[in-house]
């Protein structure tokens, strides 16, 4: 997979994000490489959920 497909991919995962976490916006879920466990670090803190919990979610969308 190349950078442009992962990031299209990435894009439609964080828009499907945004509706299932509506306190969630563009620079939350920001990713930047090496900044991942910081832009996890905020989902966590916004919806209140455990990574495995994030993880598992964003997985069934």
């Amino acid at each position: 997979m190349n950078e442009t497909t992962a990031s299209g991919l990435w894009d439609q995962m964080k828009g499907k994000i945004k509706q299932a976490y509506a306190d969630l916006t563009d620079d939350d879920l920001t990713y930047t490489e090496g900044k991942e466990d910081e832009m996890w670090g905020r989902v966590q803190e916004k919806t209140g959920k455990t990574k495995d919990e994030i993880h598992k979610a964003v997985a069934d969308i």
